[in-house]
């Protein structure tokens, strides 16, 4: 079957056996709410996770490590500025987008003009950026205006609004990648960065674009996170360092890059929040989680270099 092909499909069918895994776990109860939390916590990973599969799909060596810091450095400063006043919440959206913009910019910055590898260049500036998080909220838990918190915990047709807001970044992505220019520019970067720019693609540009890119999605998560669980917390991003790189690779886009993949990133995503509540229904902890996740990670690198090793 075509669709067998798909790499994307795997993550979608590990979501579905996990999903029905841990709903016989708990005698077929509370499927609909499990499917709820999937999508709402789920929204999150996949919206760094487009944001990290555009790095990846850059090459080799292209990840960002910023993520958690920007997405606490974006919350914090945008429900800061709001100071829970109603009718203050576009604001806060163009703050947090400012900030994952500037954050951006800074990361290339540190790669381009001192020629840093990106995962020295994307950790030193998490440092930072977490500094500026610690410095700014100074302890206080702000809470979001309720117009916005309400929004975050909202629903829309049934479905989660922050599901509605990933599924739209992932329609614009995937539209991106398929049909514009740039879309064929990243990946012809990745497939050979010194071809690339041999047949004139502006690579320097393209990096440019997507590494403000992925910090510009890593501060809209961080804004819609800390609306959702009201307000910002110094470790609000931690967990979304290995996620936002494991829902990638679960989801089917190559580790070695010139190559991504919309539908998998979803999927994984909801795959590894099922993960977790299974999890949770055995009462495991947050170390057994991270070593399962990065267990995971392992398992599917190693099979996809193998696939590529065979004539």
């Amino acid at each position: 079957m075509i669709l067998l092909r798909k790499p994307w499909i795997w993550s979608w069918a590990a979501a579905a056996l996990t999903f029905a895994l841990t709903i016989a776990l708990t005698s077929g109860r509370g499927g609909s709410e499990l499917a709820y939390a999937a999508l709402s916590f789920g929204a999150f990973a996949a919206i760094v996770g487009l944001g990290q599969m555009l790095v990846i799909t850059l090459g080799p060596g292209n990840v960002d490590l910023s993520i958690p810091a920007t997405m606490t450095l974006s919350a914090t400063l945008a429900l800061k500025v709001m100071a829970s006043e109603p009718g203050t919440a576009f604001l806060g959206l163009v703050i947090a987008l400012a900030v994952g913009f500037g954050a951006g910019l800074a990361n290339f910055a540190l790669i381009f003009l001192l020629r840093l590898p990106p995962i020295i260049a994307t950790l030193a500036a998490s440092l930072i950026y977490q500094s500026l998080a610690i410095w700014s909220n100074r302890g206080l838990r702000i809470k979001p205006p309720e117009p916005l918190a309400d929004f975050a915990t909202g629903r829309f047709l049934g479905l989660p609004n922050v599901a509605w807001v990933g599924l739209t970044l992932a329609v614009a992505v995937w539209i991106i990648l398929e049909r514009s220019v740039w879309g064929r520019w990243l990946l012809a970067t990745g497939q050979n960065m010194r071809a690339a720019r041999l047949a004139g693609v502006p690579v320097e540009r393209v990096r440019a674009t997507t590494y403000v890119t992925v910090a510009t999605f890593a501060g809209l998560a961080g804004y819609l996170l800390a609306s959702f669980s009201g307000g910002a917390a110094l470790n609000m991003g931690a967990e979304y360092l290995l996620m936002s790189i494991a829902v990638v690779v679960i989801g089917g886009s190559s580790i070695a890059g010139g190559d991504s993949n919309v539908p998998g990133v979803w999927g994984a995503a909801l795959f590894m929040f099922l993960v977790v509540s299974m999890l949770n229904s055995y009462g495991a902890g947050a170390g057994v989680r991270n070593v399962l996740t990065g267990t995971i990670v392992i398992a599917i690198v190693i099979a996809a270099s193998t696939r590529r090793l065979r004539p």
